[in-house]
């Protein structure tokens, strides 16, 4: 499981570990090639109507803007720990497992006590610690990986269990996060009609599993059920997707371009698209978005496949964030 919504996490990840800049550019070096589009090549630039895809590009951008800054949004998050066999001792104690310089964390909090598969939070005398209002002596956890994680409060902290290619971690939100306070906004390439593609689906029977790796090196298999093909520039271009949850109406892409690391966020942008009909998906790269890395290094952010790198400039989308966080090796 990664960190790629485009604001609420679906699920959301070891406080020292990033991605290196000599790391970046090495994935980054890994382009895919484009292959000359045939004559009448499927996957050209979709008729679509300017003003309505104004219109529909900054209602999606207003959304994603109101997602970002909200309680669960990317900026709040504060801290991220993973957790070892046993028992993690949590709080502002520079002693603890799990320390947590902040002042509406108690000294000693508790700890987390991790048997097997499962984790049990056992609070401290006085800790301050609660669940949906009630203060909490001992809880087992539900983490994310199965259902919605149990979230635990203190004072402006949340924090909870998240599961990562097998590891369990301990999230922290912070609902007064200096990210969150001081967020500067996004900026985006304008909107143009011309990454708008009615991209032929070709689809892959049986479904791919794919490899992907994410900022911290972790691997996991996605299911990928076929990929997009769209032409720009004399060029044919392809893009595996993700299939995230059976059911799902929407496809997901991760994908880097020539402007990846200039432009654009260095480890890639992230794109939902509809779920394909008839052979044909709509592509539309004005909506193409930052990872939640580009915004808080707390993250845990896929990257995207090796095949998934194209030497295509995307004018199209989201842009860096002003307000990046400098990622520590």
């Amino acid at each position: 499981m990664s960190d790629h919504k485009p604001g609420t996490p679906r699920r959301a990840r070891l406080t020292a570990l990033w991605l290196t800049p000599w790391l970046l550019l090495a994935a980054l070096a890994m382009h895919a090639a484009a292959v000359p589009a045939p004559a009448n090549a499927p996957g050209a630039a979709a008729a679509v109507d300017p003003q309505a895809e104004r219109s529909a590009v900054n209602e999606w951008r207003t959304k994603r803007v109101n997602s970002l800054t909200s309680d669960s949004g990317w900026l709040t998050l504060a801290g991220l720990f993973w957790l070892k066999e046993g028992e993690n001792t949590f709080g502002r104690n520079p002693k603890s497992s799990l320390a947590l310089d902040n002042p509406a964390l108690a000294e000693n909090a508790g700890s987390f006590e991790v048997n097997g598969h499962k984790v049990r939070f056992v609070a401290r005398p006085q800790s301050g610690v609660t669940h949906q209002g009630k203060p909490v002596t001992t809880l087992d956890l539900a983490f994310d990986a199965t259902e919605e994680p149990t979230v635990l409060e203190s004072g402006s902290l949340r924090f909870f269990v998240i599961e990562r290619s097998g590891n369990l971690g301990v999230r922290v939100r912070d609902l007064n996060n200096p990210r969150r306070l001081n967020f500067l906004g996004l900026s985006y390439f304008p909107v143009d009609t011309g990454w708008v593609f009615k991209a032929h689906f070709e689809s892959y029977q049986p479904a791919r599993h794919i490899k992907i790796v994410n900022i911290l090196g972790m691997e996991e298999e996605d299911v990928s059920p076929g990929a997009v093909v769209f032409t720009k520039d004399g060029h044919e271009w392809r893009l595996d997707t993700v299939l995230e949850q059976p059911g799902d109406k929407e496809l997901f892409i991760m994908f880097a371009d020539a402007t990846s690391g200039h432009d654009t966020y260095g480890a890639g942008r992230f794109l939902y698209i509809p779920m394909p009909e008839n052979g044909s998906a709509l592509l539309d790269f004005n909506k193409a978005y930052n990872p939640p890395c580009a915004l808080n290094d707390f993250a845990t952010c896929p990257l995207p496949p090796p095949q998934n790198r194209l030497k295509l400039r995307i004018e199209a989308g989201e842009k860096t964030y002003a307000g990046a966080p400098a990622h520590h090796s």
